[in-house]
C-alpha cells in the first residue's frame, strides 16, 4: 500500500479507536484517566463484560509503516539548536523545536531551516513577529506595541472602532 493509502487508513482507525480510559476512574476521582489494566480477579472489564470500557489489545494497532510519522507522512526529529538541523533529511523529515528552546535560538532555527529547506512544525510564528519592532503587511508600515511603552489603566474605557465607523464620524 502507498504512504497516503496507509496515513488515511490510520486517520479511519483512530477516527473508530475508543478512548482506553482506567477502570472506575469515574467512581474515584484520585485515580485519574490514565490507562491502567484492570487486574482484579473479579474485574468485570478484565472479563470483557458487556458494557464495560474496552481493553486495550494488539488489533487496535496502526499499520506499522505509519507508526509514529505526523499526519504529513514525514518523520518528527527534535531539535534543540540550529546546528541538529545539519543531520536532517528534507524530504523524508519534519523538525519540531524542542519546548525548552528560546525565542533567539528559536528564531536561528527558523532561519536555518528555511535555507535547508527544512519543515518546522512548531514555529511558533505569533513569537517571530511579535519579535520585530515593524513589520509591512500589503504595503501597509504596522507597529507592534510594546507593553511596557503603552500602559493602559483598567478604569479607563478603551474603544475601539472599525475603518467604516471612523470615516463615517469625520
Amino acid at each position: 500500500m502507498s504512504l497516503n493509502r496507509l496515513l488515511k487508513l490510520r486517520k479511519k482507525l483512530n477516527r473508530k479507536r475508543p478512548k482506553f480510559l482506567r477502570e472506575e476512574h469515574w467512581r474515584y476521582k484520585r485515580l485519574g484517566k490514565k490507562w491502567r489494566r484492570p487486574k482484579g480477579i473479579d474485574s468485570a472489564m478484565r472479563h470483557k463484560r458487556r458494557g464495560k470500557p474496552k481493553l486495550v489489545e494488539v488489533g487496535y494497532r496502526n499499520p506499522r509503516k505509519v507508526r509514529g510519522l505526523h499526519p504529513s507522512g514525514l518523520n518528527v526529529v527534535h531539535v534543540y539548536n540550529p546546528s541538529m538541523l545539519d543531520d536532517v533529511d528534507p524530504e523524508t523529515s519534519a523538525v519540531m523545536i524542542g519546548r525548552t528552546v528560546g525565542r533567539r535560538k528559536r528564531l536561528q532555527i527558523i532561519d536555518r531551516a528555511e535555507e535547508l529547506g527544512i519543515r518546522v512544525l512548531n514555529s511558533g510564528v505569533t513569537m517571530a513577529i511579535t519579535e520585530a519592532e515593524e513589520y509591512e503587511i500589503e504595503g501597509e508600515e504596522e507597529y507592534v506595541l510594546d507593553d511596557e511603552e503603552y500602559d493602559f489603566g483598567e478604569d479607563e474605557d478603551v474603544v475601539l472602532l472599525d475603518d467604516e465607523e471612523e470615516e463615517s464620524s469625520e
